[in-house]
């Protein structure tokens, strides 16, 4: 069967690699052939690698399909053992033929371009339920609105009446998708709002990726309707849950007060694993908060400066180490992928067993840099939230993030220069660890001078997690003098980190340098869909705990707690 095809002999040969060859290696061939995991003694993360090639001989001859592994591979019988992929779906006839076309025009792979590995979408598993409960009702043979007929792969990838809804390699050329991303009260809104549109982001998501990795559809399947499956999640983490642990917390801050409890630093320890973490006092009170106009290497997203109230609170003393939070992490429970345990009995299990944690990650999480006493990383918002929802469980005081407004009052401690130890950067080796001296890895926490209230690692070693969303015009939307301020969060994406890390330069660890998170941060994520615990990217991105003196209300602690799930 002919299928449409976005490439013109206009085309730039790069530009043939971006569109189609890096997405088709990046989820058919990476997850087998890469430095970590060279099957066959075959590596494809790069050009040379590829020309090198492996047990096969030379993957890749620029010119000459015939001779390069790459493709042959990929066309042999089903049975053969040398065949590619060897995990999934075999490529398309038109995938396979995309490939032979870029050979034969001569390879054309930028020198410097290194694949990483992306989920690959299977059509059965994740597609097919998509259309077939969302779609195929109102575009099959017998009921084809607007000339689309989704049932078979010769009927989809027709011409319809609003072009060609599938170009494989295409997103923005594919009517499906752009269909699919029309505001909800649009008439051409697929699935139309009455019949249970707009989709989720995460199928939409899915059916994009789907189209740029080339479209791949079984021959000879056919779709049929069938009915929408209602989305259930069992889970005993709910508002309730919130209700039963604010409880406690109050009793606790009630009884430690009668007890004669002050406001004082303090050591503490995880008490189902021992892990020890320390806590600095904080008074709290106003400052100016934001950068001047003519701080050195400023941006736009640190002002105007507004002078902030913040209330009493502590604040970890140190990044939240591997020692605190890999337990939480590797947890050897068997749950669903929100967190929730399978087996949870509310007759068996304590209330903290009832807070989700993170399902088991898929690669060694520290990538080799260390783990005792090294800052725990590339965790979600989300995951760290629920680490500080399972700390407080435990504990019995209530644990969360920092909001922006906090960790900058902690960070510049009494100061009012870019750093907390003075405007000059030539300084910042004795307090912090970034590009130039931590040797392309994070480091112990702790090892550097702490800021002028004994807090330690606020400038660099890892990024740290705040609360907030991220806006750029921060600063306009907290209005005059404001007290606590919080920018609640309503997107997934960004959210607000701060303090720079080991991979930047110095003006990324200044006091009011702020930066937002992108989805980009777990892009290597091999999971369908997409964890809500990990940014297997984000090897710099870590954070710290507060514990406010004031306890807020059931429905605040709740937010704080889940704010970094989408689903909520």
């Amino acid at each position: 069967m002919a299928v449409a095809s976005s490439a013109t002999a206009q085309d730039a040969p790069v530009s043939e690699f971006e569109q189609a060859i890096r997405p088709l290696l990046a989820s058919a061939c990476i997850h087998c052939h890469s430095s970590q995991r060279s099957e066959g003694e075959l590596n494809l993360e790069t050009l040379r690698a590829a020309q090198v090639g492996g047990d096969l001989g030379p993957a890749l001859v620029p010119g000459d399909p015939s001779s390069s592994s790459l493709y042959t591979t990929t066309v042999l019988p089903a049975e053969d053992d040398h065949r590619m992929p060897t995990e999934g779906a075999p490529l398309s006839p038109w995938q396979a033929e995309r490939l032979a076309d870029w050979i034969r025009d001569g390879a054309d792979w930028p020198a410097d371009a290194r694949i990483a590995e992306t989920p690959r979408i299977d059509f059965v598993k994740h597609i097919q339920p998509i259309l077939e409960q969302n779609c195929v009702g109102c575009h099959k043979a017998d009921k084809s609105e607007g000339g689309l007929d989704l049932t078979t792969l010769a009927t989809a990838f027709a011409e319809a009446d609003s072009g060609l809804a599938i170009v494989p390699f295409d997103v923005a050329a594919s009517s499906l998708h752009g269909r699919l991303v029309l505001d909800a009260d649009d008439d051409s809104l697929m699935p139309p709002k009455n019949a249970g549109g707009p989709l989720s982001a995460e199928q939409i998501g899915l059916i994009r990726d789907w189209i740029a990795q080339g479209a791949n559809w079984p021959e000879g399947l056919e779709l049929t309707q069938r009915e929408r499956v209602a989305s259930t999640r069992q889970t005993p983490d709910t508002l309730e849950l919130t209700r039963q642990l604010h409880a406690m917390i109050v009793e606790t801050a009630e009884r430690e007060r009668a007890a004669g409890g002050g406001f004082d630093d303090y050591d503490s320890q995880v008490p189902r694993t021992g892990a020890k973490y320390s806590m600095i006092a904080l008074e709290g009170g106003e400052f100016l908060m934001g950068s001047p106009a003519d701080e050195a290497d400023r941006r736009d997203d640190e002002g105007p400066q507004v002078p902030v109230t913040v209330s009493p609170f502590w604040i970890g003393k140190f990044e939240v180490t591997w020692d605190e939070y890999e337990p939480f992490m590797i947890n050897g429970a068997d749950r669903f992928k929100w967190g929730a345990r399978r087996d949870y009995d509310a007759n068996i299990h304590e209330l903290v067993d009832a807070v989700s944690q993170p399902t088991a990650p898929y690669t060694e999480m520290s990538f080799g840099m260390g783990q005792r006493g090294y800052p725990a990383i590339s965790m979600t918002q989300h995951a760290a939230n629920k680490y500080c929802q399972w700390l407080s469980a435990q504990t019995g005081h209530f644990y969360r993030l920092a909001t922006e407004a906090e960790w900058e009052y902690a960070c510049r401690a009494g100061t009012t220069t870019a750093y907390s130890f003075g405007d000059d950067p030539a300084a910042i080796g004795q307090y912090a660890w970034y590009y130039d001296n931590a040797n392309e890895k994070y480091q112990k926490v702790g090892l550097k001078k702490p800021n002028p209230w004994g807090i330690h690692d606020m400038h660099g070693n890892v990024m740290e997690w705040v609360a907030d969303q991220y806006v750029p015009d921060y600063f306009a939307q907290l209005g005059a003098s404001p007290t606590n301020p919080l920018i609640r969060a309503v997107t997934e994406h960004p959210r607000s980190v701060r303090g720079g890390g080991w991979d930047d330069d110095p003006d990324r660890l200044r006091s009011a340098a702020r930066r937002g998170s992108e989805p980009e941060w777990k892009q290597q994520d091999p999971q369908l869909p997409k964890s809500l615990w990990y940014h297997t990217n984000a090897r710099w991105l870590g954070f710290r705990i507060v514990r406010p003196v004031e306890i807020p209300s059931v429905e605040e602690m709740h937010h704080y707690w889940n704010s970094g799930d989408p689903n909520q």
